[in-house]
């Protein structure tokens, strides 16, 4: 697999299919993994997806299937893309879809990020890949990436197609927004919840949509952040694997309900076997530590740490992505 992009990935995209990850498929060739761009619709709303299918695909055949889920502020065009890539390498047809009102996909106004959306995403997701050819929707497992992690355990705790659950560098966008990264901002919950309320308050009136997040940063401010996660995020999503679509804004309003959410809640209905991944230099490992620690009642459960890595590190560089790719075919073949 390729290494990291170079930096002209930031304003120009050569792949026909828009994937800016390392390695990533230039051409459906005959007898290789190939990828499928599709269109659905989930609540009204128009989703896009991309399908990966094995090498040797046979549509009269059955494959086991893993929905992927995208991180906060990303696309299926890069880490989702990847991990979805990696494993139809290992015989699984996968999908990775824009969430909805963001990427690709449908839905007014941009940038909204409301938990329940994300949840129904990873669904919708089943819904879709479930009827696919050549999918055995008896044996379907689900892998949520950062955010797209914390709305894969919400998820699992329902719906029970998924018959497998994975995480890598679980994010709970919930406590973040809520107490702050690291529980850096206790002391202001009422006031931002004020200024969301406020935000929402100015849109039902007509008003300007308020966003929160970062449009853009530069060199310096980069150089200047002091958490692995943030520095690091900016630099893959705004340099080195940025694209059009991706971005790190959301609504002011959508805190309304982020910050009254929480992924580690009901962890016990979640009775599948459940993996979980985070890199030992991960500044965010400690969301994945507590949330593995209330699944009591997963038939079974690992916590799998990438010796090594940081949170973002998980997203790209090969000697980590490898590590985490053998640990879940090891782990979907298994259970699947």
């Amino acid at each position: 697999m390729s290494t990291i992009l170079s930096a002209t990935a930031q304003t120009k995209i050569t792949n026909p299919f828009g994937l800016v990850y390392g390695g990533a498929i230039t051409e459906n060739v005959p007898g290789k993994v190939n990828i499928h761009p599709v269109s659905y619709k989930l609540n009204g709303i128009a989703v896009a997806a991309n399908v990966y299918t094995p090498a040797n695909y046979d549509a009269s055949k059955k494959y086991p299937a893993v929905v992927v889920a995208h991180p906060n502020g990303g696309i299926k065009e890069q880490t989702a893309g990847l991990y979805a890539q990696r494993l139809a390498e290992a015989g699984y047809i996968t999908i990775a879809a824009d969430a909805l009102y963001q990427g690709a996909s449908g839905g007014e106004p941009r940038h909204t990020d409301k938990p329940t959306y994300r949840t129904e995403d990873i669904r919708g997701m089943a819904d879709y890949i479930s009827s696919y050819a050549g999918v055995d929707a008896n044996r379907l497992g689900v892998l949520g990436i950062c955010g797209g992690g914390g709305y894969t355990l919400k998820a699992a705790q329902g719906d029970k197609r998924f018959k497998a659950v994975a995480t890598l560098s679980m994010f709970n966008s919930g406590e973040v927004r809520r107490n702050g990264f690291q529980n850096s901002q206790l002391n202001t919950i009422q006031e931002r919840l004020k200024k969301a309320s406020d935000a929402r308050a100015q849109e039902a009136a007509g008003g300007k949509i308020i966003y929160a997040g970062v449009a853009s940063i530069t060199d310096e401010e980069i150089a200047k952040t002091s958490t692995d996660l943030y520095r690091e995020g900016y630099t893959y999503y705004y340099r080195t694997h940025a694209h059009p679509n991706s971005t790190f804004l959301y609504t002011m309003s959508s805190l309304l309900d982020l910050m009254t959410w929480d992924a580690t809640t009901n962890m016990d209905m979640i009775d599948q076997p459940l993996l979980m991944m985070a890199g030992s230099k991960a500044d965010t490992k400690y969301m994945t530590d507590e949330a593995f620690g209330k699944a009591t009642n997963a038939k079974s459960k690992e916590l799998f740490v990438i010796d090594g890595a940081t949170h973002i590190q998980t997203y790209w560089r090969p000697e980590y992505v490898d590590q985490a790719i053998n640990k879940l075919t090891s782990f979907f073949g298994k259970n699947l």
